[in-house]
C-alpha cells in the first residue's frame, strides 16, 4: 500500500478520488487551508471486525506511516497480537524489494 494520500477540502474536483480511495480501502487525510481537518476511513470488512481504532491502526501501519510498536499502541494491543491481526488481514510486516531484503541481509552479516 501506498503512504497516506491528502486532499484538500476545497478541491471539489477530486471528489471521485476520495470515493475511489475509500472503495481501494485506504486512508486520506482531508485538509483545509493546508491544516488537518479529518481522516477519511473507509466503511469496510475490516473496520466492521477490528473496530476504528484497529481499522486505522492497520491502514497506517500499512501506509507506513506508522512503525510496528505505534500501531500496535494505537490499536490498544500488545505488538505480537498486532502481528496475528496483521497476518489475519494479509499485511505483510515487511515490505522489502528483492534488492532491499540482499542488502538488508548483507549488512546483517
Amino acid at each position: 500500500m501506498k503512504a497516506l494520500d491528502i486532499f484538500n477540502i476545497n478541491d471539489r474536483q477530486r471528489f471521485n478520488d476520495f470515493i475511489q480511495e475509500a472503495e481501494l480501502g485506504k486512508l486520506a487525510l482531508i485538509t483545509k487551508q493546508d491544516r488537518p481537518t479529518f481522516l477519511m476511513v473507509p466503511f469496510n470488512q475490516t473496520l466492521l471486525e477490528n473496530g476504528v481504532h484497529r481499522s486505522i491502526a492497520i491502514n497506517l501501519f500499512a501506509a507506513n506511516c506508522l512503525s510496528l510498536a505505534q500501531a500496535a499502541a494505537l490499536a490498544n494491543i500488545t505488538i505480537y497480537d498486532f502481528l496475528d491481526l496483521l497476518k489475519e488481514t494479509d499485511i505483510p510486516v515487511v515490505d522489502y524489494s528483492a534488492t532491499e531484503l540482499h542488502e538488508e541481509l548483507k549488512a546483517g552479516r
